[in-house]
C-alpha cells in the first residue's frame, strides 16, 4: 500500500527515515567570512534530520558576489564539502526554463504569449479545446496536474513513473480525452501537464528537440554547461538521488512531458541564470518574470516564476522542484540583486522535504517560526 501512496504522490511532484544523533557541523577549513554563524544555524536547523549520504549544494548571491556552500550529512555528522559543481535533478524548476524559452521567442516575435498552440499541431484537440502559450506557462489553462491516462503507466514504473508516458500516449490523450477543469485564465491551477503540452508546442514551433532548445537558450547564452536533460552529458558529475528511507533511488526520465521536470544543473549553473536575471536589458528574462495573473494577495505569477510579494514591499521570484531522489528550491529579489539556490538530493517523498524552501527563505533573509 505504501508503494502505491508513493506512486501516486510521484504524479503530483513534479514538486518516514530513521532517527539521526544531533551533531553540530564541522566547519572544515572554512574561513568565517566565507558562512557566517547565522547562515551556518539555518543550514544545521533544515538538515540535521536529513539521512546520512544526503547533500546540499547552496549558492548566495549579493549583488555580483556568489558564494557556493557544500554540505553532506555523513557518519551522523553535517561536514562541508565542495559540490558547486555537483549536478541533480532539479524538477519543477524545469518550468523556468520551459518559459524562458517561450519568453525568447516572444522576445524575437516569432510568437505571441496569447497565440493559439492548435496552430502547432496538425491534429484537433478534444472538444475544440486550445490553449495559449501563457495559459500553460502560468498554469492557467485549465488542464489537471497529468493526463489520466498516465495513471496506471506509472504504477507499472514506479521507480520513473514518466518514463513510458511517450508522445503517442500523449497524442493520443489530446485527442481523445483531454478535459479542462476551469474556463482557459479563470485560475491557477499547478499543471505538470500544461507544461509539458507548452515544451512540446515549443518543439512543434520551432522544429527543434527540447535539448537544443535548453542548449541554445538557456546553457549556451548563459554558459551554464552543465545545464542539460541528457544524463550521458553530465554522468560523471551526477550526485545520486536518494529515496525517502535514504536509500540510493533511480534517475527519472520525463518522457514526453520532459517540459515540466527534466532538466539537471548545477548551483554553478543557476548562479549565472541568477546573475544574468540582475541585467534589467535582457528582454527574455524580462518577459519571463513580467506578471500575467494574480493567484491572490500575496503571489503573482509570471511565466515560469512565482512571485512572492514581501511585507517589506520586495518582490520574490521563486520556484522549487522534486523528484524522486532530488528536491530543490531557487528564490531572486531582482531588484535588490539577492539570490538563494538550494540543490538537495533529499526525496521529495521524504517526510522533512519542505526544509530546503524553508531553508531557501532563510538565507533569503525570511524569518523562521
Amino acid at each position: 500500500m505504501k508503494q502505491i501512496f508513493l506512486i501516486i504522490n510521484s504524479l503530483f511532484t513534479l514538486v518516514g527515515c530513521s532517527r539521526f544523533v544531533e551533531v553540530k557541523p564541522a566547519i572544515n577549513g572554512l574561513s568565517s567570512n566565507h558562512i557566517s554563524q547565522a547562515e551556518m544555524d539555518s543550514i544545521y536547523q533544515q538538515a540535521k534530520n536529513f539521512p546520512n549520504n544526503t547533500q546540499l549544494s547552496i549558492a548566495l548571491i549579493n549583488g555580483d558576489n556568489v558564494r557556493y556552500v557544500g554540505v553532506k550529512r555523513l557518519e551522523d555528522t553535517l561536514i562541508f564539502v565542495d559540490n558547486s559543481g555537483g549536478v541533480f535533478e532539479i524538477g519543477s524548476i524545469t518550468k523556468v526554463m520551459t518559459s524562458t524559452i517561450l519568453a525568447d521567442l516572444i522576445a524575437k516575435k516569432q510568437v505571441r504569449g496569447e497565440d493559439s498552440i492548435g496552430t502547432y499541431f496538425d491534429f484537433p484537440f478534444n472538444d475544440n479545446l486550445d490553449f495559449t502559450f501563457v495559459s500553460l506557462a502560468n498554469h492557467t489553462s485549465g488542464l489537471p496536474r497529468l493526463p489520466s491516462n498516465m495513471f496506471w503507466l506509472a504504477l507499472m514504473s514506479s521507480s520513473d513513473p514518466y518514463k513510458k508516458y511517450d508522445r503517442e500516449k500523449l497524442n493520443s490523450y489530446l485527442t481523445k480525452k483531454v478535459s479542462i477543469d476551469h474556463p482557459v485564465g479563470y485560475k491557477i491551477e499547478y499543471s505538470n501537464l500544461g507544461a509539458g503540452l507548452l515544451a512540446y508546442a515549443l518543439q512543434n514551433t520551432t522544429g527543434k528537440t527540447f535539448e537544443q532548445l535548453i542548449g541554445e537558450v538557456i546553457s549556451e547564452m548563459y554558459k551554464m554547461p552543465n545545464t542539460t536533460t541528457d544524463q550521458k552529458l553530465i554522468s560523471d558529475k551526477l550526485i545520486g538521488g536518494l529515496n525517502d528511507r535514504g536509500d540510493p533511488t533511480p534517475n527519472w526520465s520525463s518522457g514526453v512531458l520532459i517540459g515540466a521536470g527534466g532538466v539537471y544543473s548545477s548551483v554553478e549553473d543557476l548562479a549565472k541564470f541568477a546573475l544574468a536575471h540582475f541585467d534589467s536589458t535582457n528582454t527574455t528574462l524580462s518577459i519571463s518574470r513580467k506578471k500575467t495573473f494574480q493567484d491572490n494577495e500575496d503571489r503573482d505569477v509570471g511565466m515560469g516564476w512565482f512571485i512572492l510579494k514581501k511585507k517589506d514591499g520586495a518582490k520574490w521570484y521563486w520556484h522549487n522542484g522534486g523528484t524522486g531522489g532530488y528536491t530543490s528550491s531557487m528564490a531572486m529579489d531582482v531588484e535588490g540583486k539577492k539570490a538563494v539556490i538550494v540543490l538537495s538530493n533529499i526525496s521529495a517523498y521524504h517526510k522533512n522535504f519542505r526544509n530546503i524552501d524553508n531553508l531557501c527563505f532563510g538565507l533569503m533573509g525570511e524569518k523562521q517560526d
